[in-house]
């Protein structure tokens, strides 16, 4: 998955990941595309490259299966997010402050990976401190 973020990250090519930890999101997860897939680079790529139609929105993975796509978030209200950051973040936020997912995603302007978790972004050094944060992340 991070792989496949760091692929798409080259081409500044937008994308939004909401993992599940305890709290099931069928209720965000009810206003996308219903999905079954194992999550592998292929189907992330098809899912965000930019012509897709299930580009827009979010994808919803629980226990690595990605359960729905074109997923649409409830966004932040937080006037303390800075101006730079679009509808993206701010669904990023807004998702992982009313839940306790965590959420990856790929800015389409500068394409930088960030980590959002508790409604903050969670600062790492290299993709192998984002991957150790999210599997520590992941298994509480």
């Amino acid at each position: 998955m991070i792989e496949t973020c760091q692929k798409l990250a080259k081409t500044k090519t937008g994308v939004l990941l909401v993992l599940e930890r305890t709290n099931k999101l069928d209720f965000i997860a009810n206003s996308g595309d219903t999905m079954n897939a194992l999550v592998n680079q292929p189907i992330l790529e098809s899912i965000f490259y930019k012509n897709s139609p299930l580009h827009d929105g979010a994808t919803i993975i629980r226990d690595n299966h990605i359960i729905a796509t074109r997923v649409i978030l409830p966004v932040s209200d937080s006037t303390d997010i800075p101006a730079r950051f679009g509808l993206r973040h701010r669904a990023g936020i807004g998702v992982t402050e009313k839940t306790d997912a965590v959420c990856i995603l790929v800015s389409e302007e500068t394409g930088e990976i960030s980590y959002i978790k508790d409604g903050s972004f969670v600062l790492f050094k290299d993709n192998a401190e984002l991957i150790e944060k999210l599997n520590k992340d992941l298994s509480e």
